[in-house]
């Protein structure tokens, strides 16, 4: 069994093989961090990742698939005068490699340290026939857990580069060794620099984040308001509220990458350095220390004409946010209250 050697393929076949080879016959172009294929730029839109750069579907389709290295053409013929570099450069600074020299160069710098997580293989996963490791600069295919994942035999041993490419200034190569070329070929060739086990398992699902509704109720007393915001198993360490004069954030994380982000932008004016928050199994309650003893028609401001009204109904015990046992009036309203001709 051999494996196509044409960009974007990548493919196992034997001569027998049936299936399309659909590769790239272009050459890959890289500006600013954009990477993309001469061929196809304008129906496969550049990417940052080179992983997902190496995803990009061929544009290209024939019957057959070549193990022929692509150098073999050119190898019969000495590079001229004229060809001695691969970077075409156009007049809004991209850059397009080619394949017409095979050279070595040296580094244009030390490579940059940088941090290095390496995912494991998840041994628990089941591998089907025919994958091939993840890890960069190995391509090993898979045949068995036995002789690819179990073991120190040969093919249970990879050789890898454990840091990401970088390309600068028309060199290529990998920040965890040294070697740079021009070629974009000779680059997928040099070898890994670290010895490891393979990654054949899938990559984790990434969960996205959903922001969801939660119910928000309150009551009030003479000094106080407090809100009461219906959420189940709120994270304590990661949640943050903050109070401010006339507003209360809210950035709740809850489970299974749920999380609930508001604003309150309050009726009335509050002391946030009086104000305070108790997190519960079920709810998170507010605390609100009002900076007058007003009563609060309703809990956020609002652009409804409400009247002239400035009482509403609070309750004294338990969590009640329905029915009053004492109507809660200020000053001003409890003076005309006890003198109406007033």
């Amino acid at each position: 069994m051999s494996r196509c050697t044409r960009k974007g393929c990548g493919k196992d076949f034997t001569s027998t093989s049936t299936d399309k080879c659909i590769f790239h016959p272009g050459e890959p172009v890289f500006h600013e961090g954009l990477k993309s294929w001469s061929c196809c730029k304008d129906v496969n839109k550049p990417v940052l990742d080179f992983d997902e750069f190496m995803n990009l579907p061929g544009c290209t389709e024939t019957d057959f698939h070549t193990s022929a290295t692509p150098q073999a053409e050119s190898a019969a013929k000495p590079p001229s005068a004229a060809n001695l570099t691969t970077i075409e450069k156009t007049v809004d600074g991209v850059e397009t490699y080619g394949t017409t020299l095979q050279q070595s160069i040296a580094p244009a710098s030390a490579p940059v340290a940088v941090p290095i997580v390496e995912e494991e293989d998840d041994l628990t996963i089941q591998v089907s026939v025919g994958t091939h490791c993840r890890r960069k600069g190995c391509g090993t295919t898979f045949v068995s857990d036995e002789i690819n994942r179990i073991g120190d035999e040969d093919g249970a041993v990879c050789i890898y580069h454990p840091a990401p490419p970088i390309f600068r200034e028309g060199s290529k190569g990998y920040l965890c060794c040294k070697r740079r070329v021009l070629e974009f070929d000779e680059f997928l060739k040099i070898k890994g620099c670290k010895k490891g086990r393979h990654l054949f398992s899938p990559p984790p699902e990434l969960k996205t984040e959903e922001l969801v509704t939660c119910r928000v109720d309150h009551y009030q007393t003479l000094e106080r308001v407090h809100v009461s915001i219906f959420a189940k198993q709120v994270d304590k360490d990661r949640s943050i509220v903050q109070f401010c004069d006339s507003e209360v954030t809210l950035d709740l994380f809850l489970p299974g990458s749920k999380r609930f982000k508001h604003t309150l932008n309050l009726f009335g004016p509050i002391d946030p350095t009086r104000s305070h928050f108790s997190v519960f199994g079920t709810k998170v309650e507010l605390h609100l220390q009002k900076s007058d003893t007003r009563s609060w028609t309703i809990l956020e401001k609002t652009n409804r004409d409400l009247g002239n009204v400035s009482l509403t109904f609070g309750v004294g015990g338990r969590t009640g946010t329905v029915g009053a046992k004492d109507i809660v009036l200020d000053p001003s309203n409890g003076a005309r209250a006890l003198n109406p001709s007033a």
